[in-house]
């Protein structure tokens, strides 16, 4: 049997002004989960694109199944049996499922498309799988999650053999990722090889046999998973230790900086999403709110925000009326920002960086004067954020923002809202995409800005955040809050049952 099904051997990939993989080399065995662990911008996505045929190498070579192979594009990758799922799905929205997983390989009879049965294929591809999708079903029309089964599907219509995960769990929920590694077991008992490009440790731990890590576009090491700690794993990845547990000390909570009242706002599908809700945050303290998706978290970040409209009900900031403010009236009144989709309301990817790093200020001074941009001052201020934050881009502040990994695209965003020091901080999902490394230093950044009196509203789907970085914490459910505690002695079990619908002092017992 061979040893390696692949093998990237000292592969050295250039950009402009940076070197991404500098000598790298991956060894693959069959059969195997293998994680390729990295920070934001390390290398770990550029490293995969070659070898699935996007990027052509400077030097080095790659074996599949121990030969030597030229991969100059995608459709030759897939010949080879490489299939890739990409961070940022490649499907067309207005198509079904079945449509989006023949595209480019449409099966035919007497020159016509036959979708009948190719929505029975896949319908039988999907059941063998454990991948229960609807073939007939638009894009548009599923979840994430089920969206990326699709990917797994155009994979396998396509039979390939060694399928590449790249930062697949970055926009699951928490039970869509516990079914995106069972499928992955499943796939590797079919005999199917499994690239797994992430940074989470408790996945890399529940799910792969062994890991490489890359740092700064370097080989580190690789390592066997089942014995190497997480604590290890973070240190060869960021090349330090790393605390998994905030330090800070007690909040000392000031004047109430936001206060909603019976608050109704209705989602996408004119359904009740926000249902009468209630809550208040002071300054000098973070507030975070803790709930399953789809109970009302992103229409009211949305409607604080003035991104949604609000039906009925009254959000006041420091005293002042806010309900029906356009988005840059709150933003002057000291609203900031950081949303759950850093695409949709985040960032302008063709814009450059340094150019949505002033995107709330570029009309004030220093950055414009009598209509007129000011280069150089909104230059200087990037420059100084990205090296403050960390923020990795191949062509510094003239990186073209979409062409940036989304850990550092995430980066971006919180450096130009943290840095206006806003008196009410809204933060969603922070640190989503986000490394162990850069995590650490995003919790730091919002107890500093806590610190300093603002008040922070944090919503994140992680628990552990939500315990490890809140003073208080509310419950939704259903629109609702249907309980708020003090983050030191809430427990795990407790704020589950609360997100269940149960009330703060209901016991198991009581279900």
């Amino acid at each position: 049997m061979m040893e390696y099904i692949i093998e990237m051997l000292n592969i050295r990939k250039e950009f402009p002004g940076i070197v991404a993989n500098d000598n790298i080399t991956l060894q693959v065995k069959p059969g195997e989960i293998h994680a390729l662990l990295g920070e934001n911008g390390a290398g770990k996505s550029t490293l995969m694109s070659v070898l699935f045929g996007l990027y052509q190498p400077e030097a080095g070579e790659i074996k599949v199944r121990g030969k030597k192979v030229n991969i100059t594009n995608p459709n030759v990758a897939n010949d080879l049996g490489i299939g890739m799922v990409h961070q940022h799905f490649k499907l067309v929205h207005n198509f079904t499922v079945t449509e989006n997983i023949i595209l480019g390989q449409e099966p035919t009879e007497r020159g016509k498309i036959n979708i009948k049965k190719a929505a029975k294929e896949i319908k039988e591809l999907s059941q063998k799988y454990g991948l229960e999708v609807d073939p007939y079903a638009k894009i548009m029309d599923i979840t994430v999650g089920m969206q990326q089964r699709v990917e797994i599907l155009k994979m396998l219509y396509r039979n390939a053999e060694i399928l590449i995960f790249d930062e697949p769990t970055a926009a699951l929920t928490p039970q869509e990722i516990t079914e995106l590694i069972e499928i992955m077991k499943r796939l590797v008992k079919e005999g199917k090889s499994i690239i797994l490009i992430t940074h989470k440790l408790k996945e890399i731990k529940a799910v792969a046999d062994r890991c490489t890590i890359i740092r700064r576009g370097k080989y580190i090491d690789t390592v066997d998973v089942k014995t190497t700690s997480e604590e290890k794993l973070a240190s060869l990845m960021v090349g330090r230790e790393v605390s998994f547990q905030v330090e800070k000390e007690d909040s000392n909570p000031g004047d109430v900086v936001l206060k909603i009242t019976d608050l109704v706002v209705r989602d996408s599908r004119e359904l009740k999403a926000v249902d009468g809700l209630n809550l208040e945050i002071r300054k000098g303290e973070i507030l975070g709110i803790a709930g399953v998706d789809g109970n009302g978290q992103t229409e009211l970040l949305e409607a604080i925000a003035g991104l949604r409209k609000v039906e009925s009900g009254r959000i006041e900031l420091m005293g002042k009326d806010i309900t029906n403010l356009p988005v840059r009236n709150r933003t002057e009144l000291g609203i900031g920002h950081i949303p759950q989709d850093r695409h949709k309301h985040g960032l302008i990817l063709d814009f450059i960086l340094s150019e949505n790093m002033v995107l709330q200020t570029y009309y004030k001074h220093p950055y414009s004067k009598n209509g007129l941009l000011n280069n150089e001052a909104i230059n200087k201020k990037a420059k100084e954020l990205i090296e403050e934050f960390d923020v990795r881009s191949g062509q510094g502040i003239y990186t073209r923002t979409g062409a940036m990994s989304g850990g550092n695209q995430q980066k971006a965003i919180i450096a130009r809202e943290v840095d206006r020091s806003p008196a009410l901080l809204i933060a969603g999902q922070p640190t989503r995409g986000l490394d162990v490394g850069a995590i650490e230093f995003i919790h730091k950044k919002l107890v500093e800005e806590r610190d300093k009196g603002r008040a922070i509203l944090l919503i994140s789907l992680e628990l552990d955040e939500v315990m490890n970085i809140s003073d208080r914490i509310a419950v939704i459910y259903e629109g609702r809050i249907v309980g708020v505690v003090d983050a030191k002695e809430a427990t795990e079990r407790q704020l589950g049952l609360m997100m269940a619908g149960s009330g703060p002092d209901m016991k198991e017992g009581d279900f």
